[in-house]
């Protein structure tokens, strides 16, 4: 129900590029788009792409049935072998992982980029920026990228992450375990 209250299509010809990463807030995202656009009283156009980061033991071959079978499939691969050992995969997954979704976007002719952050993510962000810059920030909803060319949209900012993973679950979407994330000692998140 609260996916519904945030109005992320408001007009016509939308094309939303939708980011698959393999995990449940991006399965259930995609499914939760799925079911909303043929309701629309306009007509818009959902491209799921998945973005291959080359994690240790990925194995993507469920997700790329589950995107074969929607009839919708990007893939693309890099992260690990920009990093030494001594640093951290976050910082720079994250710029290499925006920089190659809105590459992506403007070569699909997208217009909006779909984003798989849940209340939690959001939340963990407000205090990471509160403890580490001093800024009193979360994750907005929506916002215009600094160069103008696409809306990012979070369609599940105000789900708890739990709320999602039990959705996930009952629908049995075939989850890629991420590898990266986490997997790291001393990180801030943690």
């Amino acid at each position: 129900s609260t996916f519904r209250k945030l109005a992320v299509f408001e007009k016509p010809g939308d094309r939303v590029m939708v980011a698959m990463s393999g995990g449940k807030d991006s399965y259930v995202m995609f499914h939760l788009l799925t079911k909303l656009v043929p309701r629309l009283p306009f007509a818009i156009e959902l491209v799921a792409v998945h973005l291959d980061q080359v994690q240790p033991g990925y194995d993507g071959a469920a997700l790329r049935r589950f995107l074969e079978a929607s009839g919708q499939r990007f893939t693309y691969s890099v992260v690990t072998d920009r990093l030494d050992a001594s640093q951290t995969y976050c910082s720079l997954c994250s710029r290499l992982r925006r920089g190659i979704l809105y590459t992506a976007a403007e070569r699909l002719g997208c217009n909006k980029i779909a984003l798989g952050h849940h209340r939690d993510d959001s939340l963990e962000t407000f205090l990471l920026n509160l403890f580490y810059s001093g800024k009193l920030q979360a994750m907005p909803a929506s916002y215009r990228t600094d160069d103008g060319r696409f809306e990012v949209i979070r369609p599940l900012i105000e789900c708890a992450e739990s709320e999602i993973a039990a959705l996930a679950a009952e629908l049995a979407f075939p989850i890629i375990p991420c590898n990266l994330c986490g997997s790291q000692e001393n990180l801030q998140r943690k």
